[in-house]
């Protein structure tokens, strides 16, 4: 697909102009999000993404629009595991809940930044040695087999480890162990303090980096087009905010979702290294973008209904031995 500078000109405006408005509607005050609200503004980013998608299909064809939608929904799905990880640094920077948005905001904004640098270096690499797909399909597929690992393990990380960024930012800079409302700075006693309004800001948008470590191979596995990467994943990211209000309390019960995530990475692995087979000159067939669609959103499909399901069931089981113990208990009463 070919993109002038003056068309990404106009998208990178318009994107800027939406998360303005975002802000300035229902960002700008400190609040606690209901979750009607956040369903609200989740509604309103995925009909944007949706419109976005159809405007390729109308413009430029079917298949740069098949590629949007299946980046868009391969990130937004591991968008939703990020979540996890958000929630424990909340909790580790013992953020009010009417701050969080204006944190999560911020916090987006940083990883979309730092994203586009790596989508720009990877579309870099991409072009230049074509080998390097060899490399992003087992990085995917290992990827894959980790989470399935992780899964069966069932280990829960209860605490936010710090990175080495964050570690050098608290060392270097004097900060405040209080907030003061969304300052990022204040004066005492003559020195200027850093607030943990920023320090858990930048902690949200350099783990988010982390995560694009898989989540960037993996949308290049769909698309080798810089512009549909880049907006799959500003489109995947400015809703995460919402979602993180709406879905906060669904994400203990999406308990499959390690297994959903690593059966899509191991799929566009394996999707990867069958491209740089065919780059190679060997024949070896390659898995079209409509069915790369279908298998990811049947994933994911199966995986919400089967983790819901066994949450219910668990939440079943423990209700019954709740009952039986008291019963008990009343029997030894008596």
């Amino acid at each position: 697909m070919d993109v002038s500078v003056t068309m990404w000109g106009l998208t990178i405006v318009g994107l800027c102009a939406l998360i303005a408005a975002d802000f300035f509607i229902g960002g700008r005050k400190p609040h606690e999000v209901s979750i009607k609200e956040a369903g609200i503004w989740t509604a309103v980013w995925v009909a944007l993404a949706a419109l976005f998608g159809l405007g390729l299909l109308v413009f430029a064809g079917g298949r740069p629009s098949g590629e949007f939608f299946a980046g868009f929904i391969t990130e937004k799905s591991l968008s939703v595991d990020n979540l996890f990880v958000f929630v424990l640094i909340m909790a580790k920077f013992s953020v009010p809940t009417i701050y969080q948005q204006r944190v999560l905001m911020v916090g987006v904004l940083i990883a979309l930044v730092l994203r586009a640098v790596f989508i720009a270096a990877g579309a870099a690499i991409i072009s230049t040695f074509s080998w390097v797909f060899f490399i992003f399909g087992a990085f995917l597929i290992w990827t894959a087999w980790k989470l399935v690992q992780e899964a069966r393990a069932d280990e829960e990380t209860e605490e936010f480890e710090e990175n080495r960024l964050l570690k050098a930012v608290e060392k270097r800079f004097p900060s405040t162990d209080q907030y003061h409302g969304t300052k990022l700075f204040i004066m005492e006693n003559g020195k200027r303090l850093m607030t943990p309004m920023l320090i858990v800001m930048l902690a949200i948008g350099t783990t988010d980096v982390l995560f694009a470590l898989d989540s960037i191979p993996a949308i290049f596995g769909l698309t080798q087009d810089p512009y549909i990467v880049f907006t799959a994943n500003a489109f995947a990211l400015m809703g995460l905010r919402q979602l993180y209000f709406l879905i906060g309390g669904l994400l203990k019960k999406l308990v499959h979702l390690s297994y959903g995530l690593s059966i899509i990475l191991g799929f566009i692995g394996v999707k990867l290294v069958l491209h740089a087979l065919h780059e190679a000159g060997v024949h070896v067939p390659e898995i079209s973008i409509p069915v790369s669609l279908g298998v990811i959103c049947a994933v994911l499909a199966v995986t919400t209904v089967t983790s819901l399901y066994a949450s219910k069931k668990q939440a079943l089981a423990e209700a019954g031995s709740g009952e039986g113990r008291a019963r008990d208990k009343d029997s030894v009463d008596v």
